[in-house]
């Protein structure tokens, strides 16, 4: 087989379709059924794989810009179609996998990544530039591809549903965690820890950009129902990029930081990420919706426990390894989160089983359920 690999979504802020897409290009440079294997951003064709970048750069503030205008957004989604087709001229013996939700025009074997539904789902909880952006890609994306690919069996049904598409000729394919995401001792830490502040399990952890669909004011809700001496012996810490419509929920986290029960951290690098997982008493995502939910994971393998929303296909990813509470019940949030800080005995058996939970996903079925999507679209 040959493919052609869009990798656009490596780039700042790293987000979890950015880790995925990272992953994926690296397995497949090592797999041996791939004839060609060629990267492709932008316009262009690269020579390497991208590096993550931990900065902001000049290409990132003008996506902002673009991202914040309406009109401009949909002269990019007109033009940067045409412009790709014209770059991959000469490659209709490739198949084109696009990792974000769209295709561009080729008229070699697509195949799309779809990561979750919520522009249709919870619109109300994203931009709305962003939300018609993605409706009317993904439209276009439905109507062209050959086979599409979802992290999870309950995004495959709900797309399957919702789209009208065979069951057979969606693939779940679950993500995993890196090798970089493992417990760590209090020693190995404490470098990082006091670099921002923080003690060895001293704190409850969130990272996930900072927007509604994340449910943070529920978990802020949440966390100031438990005692102040709780509150304050664990802080709940937070990080991630600050995301749209985020300026309330920043606005309650200065109440709380204020208040000595919470600190915002910011967006960290991604060589950061696996300390302040394993340095956290707990991890706590309450998400109204998510695809997959990569950092449920990462703190499991962290060997740090979970307390989590019921929602989408957290369940799916959590099994019975992680606490889940149903996404609008804040006083059994609060419960949750208290019974995990301070019950040893629930603290251990949720340790031991979110280790051998994460032990079933790995990179290395990612890329193999992958190349299954792609022989899937051969005649």
């Amino acid at each position: 087989m040959n493919v052609i690999l869009s990798v656009e979504p490596v780039r700042f802020p790293l987000t979890g379709i950015g880790r995925y897409t990272y992953e994926l290009a690296k397995g497949l440079q090592e797999s041996e059924d791939l004839e060609s294997l060629k990267l492709f951003s932008g316009t262009r064709f690269m020579d390497h794989l991208p590096v993550p970048s931990h900065e902001s750069t000049s290409s990132h503030g003008l996506k902002r810009l673009i991202q914040r205008s309406g009109t401009a957004m949909e002269l990019y989604r007109r033009l940067m179609p045409l412009i790709r087709a014209y770059s991959l001229r000469g490659h209709e013996d490739f198949i084109y996998h696009g990792p974000n939700f769209s295709l561009p025009p080729f008229p070699g074997r697509k195949v799309a990544t779809i990561h979750d539904l919520s522009a249709f789902k919870w619109p109300e909880t994203q931009d709305p530039i962003k939300v018609r952006y993605l409706q009317k890609e993904l439209g276009k994306t439905l109507d062209s591809a050959d086979a599409l690919i979802t992290p999870s069996e309950f995004i495959r049904r709900e797309l399957a549903e919702f789209a009208a598409w065979p069951l057979e000729k969606i693939h779940a394919v679950p993500l995993a965690a890196g090798p970089e995401f493992r417990p760590r001792g209090e020693e190995e830490l404490q470098p990082f820890l006091k670099r921002h502040g923080l003690s060895y399990q001293g704190y409850t952890l969130f990272v996930g950009t900072i927007e509604p669909r994340k449910n943070l004011e529920s978990l802020l809700d949440a966390y100031r129902q438990l005692p102040k001496a709780v509150r304050q012996r664990w802080p709940l810490v937070l990080s991630g990029y600050w995301g749209w419509q985020s300026d309330d929920i920043h606005a309650r986290i200065k109440d709380a930081e204020r208040e000595g029960w919470a600190k915002y951290l910011g967006f960290l690098p991604a060589q950061d990420l696996p300390l302040l997982y394993s340095g956290a008493r707990l991890f706590a995502f309450p998400s109204l919706y998510e695809g997959f939910g990569l950092p449920i994971l990462e703190a499991m393998q962290s060997g740090v426990p979970v307390v989590c929303s019921d929602a989408a296909s957290l369940p799916e990813v959590a099994g019975d390894a992680a606490l889940c509470q149903k996404v609008e019940d804040v006083p059994g949030l609060a419960d949750g989160v208290r019974s995990v800080l301070e019950e040893q005995v629930l603290r251990n058996r949720l340790i031991s089983d979110g280790s051998a939970r994460s032990e079933c996903f790995s990179w290395a079925e990612c890329i193999a359920g992958t190349r299954m999507a792609y022989h899937a679209t051969q005649p």
